[in-house]
């Protein structure tokens, strides 16, 4: 038995003991097994769809709806350790009974939903650097106090403040282990220059129609928002501008939706923009929209990656988000 069956059977036996704990249940009046559920384990007893979200809890809600849609179940019961307060905040957010319930031992408390993140300011020695990125090539970007350039929705640079020397510098790269390694190696170099050939490289790369590669391969949701502000006809809008996202990304290899804000009939609406198969993506965008504080909310896809399990959980956010699709 392979490490991840074994931990698949241990997140069935921890949820059907908490179940039945919680509602005072024998195991008799239990169902015979839990269903299977990714990183985590899922189960209807009556009307009522039970999901324990093991990894990457706070992007497990949309997964756990579409399970419960799929068993045609009335609510859903959604159970973790951690981020309870973000999944609160976003069950809120669908016109469908969800509770969400914090696991302490062996009892469940009622999560308490958490505010979204207030941002904090850039700063002032940071800013000082954004013409330095602008001149390299790259575009100037804020997001949760920090500064960065991205070419093509890819990020190539970041202001960073040295833990140990608290001085302020401009790092080269594609991740904190490219900027690493570039400082390692060129460190002597004046930094326009560097980030220069550095922009250069990618935007090879970066461009409709080009070859395969690991640089076209990352951050394809920023892809495909730079596209739409160049291109805001293929939304419907008349301009698109990119904003922070509701939460602070984690890092630039996973996928995680990016946001911008788009003028659509003189309206003010939140675009969330994603690339491959997300059934987190609507729970995103309620936090999105929020953060926008706007009433509408587009998200836009490729077709390719479009599932009619998205379409129907944005038809039960409320009010409902709209799905639309790019070629």
């Amino acid at each position: 038995m392979n490490q991840e069956t074994r931990r698949s059977q241990l997140n069935a036996l921890k949820l059907r003991a908490l179940v039945r704990d919680h509602l005072g249940l024998d195991d008799g009046a239990m169902p015979a097994d839990a269903g299977e559920f990714g990183a985590g384990a899922a189960l209807v007893h009556d009307d009522a769809a039970w999901v324990l979200l093991d990894e990457q809890p706070e992007r497990g809600l949309g997964a756990a709806l579409a399970w419960a849609l799929r068993r045609e179940a009335a609510q859903l019961h959604v159970l973790a350790d951690t981020a309870t307060g973000t999944l609160a905040r976003r069950a809120e957010g669908f016109n469908y009974p969800i509770n969400v319930w914090h696991v302490e031992g062996r009892t469940l408390l009622p999560a308490v939903p958490e505010p979204l993140p207030v941002a904090p300011e850039v700063p002032v020695e940071h800013q000082m650097w954004t013409d330095v990125i602008a001149e390299g090539g790259a575009l100037p970007v804020v997001e949760h106090g920090v500064l960065a350039g991205e070419v093509q929705g890819l990020e190539v640079c970041r202001v960073v403040t040295d833990a140990y020397t608290d001085e302020v510098r401009l790092e080269v790269g594609v991740g904190a282990h490219d900027r690493e390694a570039f400082q390692m190696l060129h460190g002597n170099r004046p930094t326009t220059e560097a980030l220069a050939d550095v922009v250069s490289s990618v935007s090879a790369h970066r461009q409709p129609g080009a070859a395969r590669h690991p640089l076209n391969m990352l951050a394809q949701e920023r892809a495909l928002r730079t596209r739409l502000i160049a291109a805001p006809q293929l939304i419907g809008a008349s301009s698109v501008v990119a904003v922070p996202p509701p939460i602070p990304r984690p890092n630039l290899k996973d996928p995680i939706p990016c946001v911008a804000v788009a003028t659509i009939s003189g309206r003010s609406v939140a675009v969330v923009c994603s690339s491959g198969v997300d059934l987190d993506l609507v729970s995103y965008a309620i936090d999105a929209r929020a953060a926008a504080d706007t009433s509408e909310c587009v998200v836009v896809l490729p077709a390719r990656d479009a599932l009619d399990v998205q379409r129907r959980l944005a038809a039960l956010a409320s009010p409902p988000l709209t799905v639309v699709t790019v070629d």
